[in-house]
């Protein structure tokens, strides 16, 4: 996808400035043609030279410096660049760019390009919280810029909330989805379930599964990168839904299968990714159980197989289902994709080390309707929702 692609990587005087360094180098390896424009404050925390090094061009300084270039230098470099990535975004060029300022050569080069823009905000949590930097973020974005908002924890100062630099895997998903080939999902509707579904025994206790969310979350955020619109319809986590989504909160497999199908008719895609619970008890009570002797029986019923009443009615959409097994993974899975009519399932073991709930990760194997396995490497959750949708959409294209 970035093979060729013309990409001015802009470094500004933040900490994170380092992360740069391996955000220049993944691009160069993905096949792209990575530019660097650094600030004044970013040489005082990286050299020039690394840069260098790692794009094998020129790195730009400063305005007036007519190194490499035969025209003028921000024009020049605004007329090849295909996307401009700011990483660290900081407070100080979010605030010029917002207010029309270009007193440096990346505000210039910004002001002066005509594709898109991907700022990567990395700062203090008090700094990115202010008001005056929120109106500008918020000012940039309703301007058509893109973001990638940064992540919570402890940062450089010591202080601990939003600001840290995004994670690169989510910075190179974003870089993708922005120079997606023609832009191909724009025109879709794709809807998305996530998380597990809590079934109530009674108004305390309920029956859950281990679903963090975090896949089905991924792929409705790599789906909106590329451009489509996204339903995303989830059970309890603790995650925040990507911006742009339309979100629907459900709790019980029942609620998420009234909500896929009012929805279902309309939608292009469909990637089911939600861990639905078979069964819920029959006998809810409308009070807390108290314990009387050493067992207690739960009588279960079970709960409507979403997935295989979709494969049932879809006509036009693509259906992608996801299976965690323990066991027998790909003889159970090949069994799914035919028996609920599914377009590709996405099967994995969760018993695998960075392939199981929770983490940020995943290593599954792509099911096809043919009966072919394909196998993918240990990955980040967002590369590999990057990978379903590159599939579904290939198919989507043959039909």
């Amino acid at each position: 996808m970035l093979a060729g692609k013309v990409i001015t990587v802009g470094v500004t005087g933040g900490i994170a400035a380092y992360k740069a360094v391996q955000l220049v180098s993944d691009l160069k390896s993905a096949g792209a043609e990575p530019y660097v424009i650094m600030t004044r404050s970013a040489q005082e925390f990286i050299r020039p030279l690394t840069f260098n090094v790692l794009s094998g061009r020129p790195v730009y300084l400063d305005l007036f410096d007519r190194t490499g270039l035969e025209t003028v230098q921000h024009i020049e470099l605004a007329a090849q660049s295909e996307l401009i990535v700011v990483v660290p975004a900081t407070a100080n060029i979010l605030g010029k760019v917002a207010g029309g300022i270009a007193d440096d050569l990346l505000s210039t080069v910004i002001m002066a390009a005509t594709c898109p823009v991907l700022f990567c905000p990395a700062m203090n949590v008090n700094m990115y919280m202010n008001r005056v930097v929120q109106r500008n973020i918020s000012a940039l974005k309703d301007l058509g810029y893109y973001f990638v908002d940064p992540g919570e924890g402890k940062l450089a100062c010591g202080a601990r909330g939003r600001g840290r630099l995004a994670e690169l895997d989510e910075v190179m998903g974003m870089i993708k989805g922005i120079l997606a080939p023609g832009g191909e999902m724009r025109d879709l509707t794709v809807m998305v379930t996530a998380g597990p579904t809590l079934e109530p025994i009674d108004p305390v206790r309920y029956l859950g599964n281990r679903s963090s969310g975090k896949m089905g979350y991924a792929v409705a955020y790599a789906a909106r990168q590329r451009g489509a619109r996204v339903i995303l319809i989830s059970g309890p986590t603790a995650l925040k839904p990507p911006q742009g989504v339309e979100f629907i909160v459900v709790e019980t497999a029942c609620q998420m299968y009234d909500a896929v199908m009012e929805y279902f008719d309309s939608v292009d895609l469909v990637v089911k990714s939600a861990a639905v619970a078979d069964y819920r008890p029959k006998n809810v009570s409308s009070h807390k159980i108290k314990k009387h002797g050493h067992q207690l029986t739960l009588e279960l019923e079970r709960n409507p197989d979403i997935l295989a009443e979709l494969g049932k009615r879809k006509n036009r959409q693509i259906l992608v289902g996801f299976a965690a097994e323990t066991k027998d993974v790909e003889d159970n899975a090949r069994i799914k994709v035919k028996d609920k009519n599914l377009d590709l399932l996405v099967a994995n073991d969760v018993t695998q080390a960075g392939a199981g709930f929770g983490v940020d990760t995943n290593k599954v194997s792509l099911v096809y309707p043919d009966g072919r396995v394909e196998p993918l490497l240990l990955m980040s959750k967002l590369e590999l929702a990057h990978r379903i949708l590159d599939q579904a959409v290939a198919t989507r294209n043959k039909r």
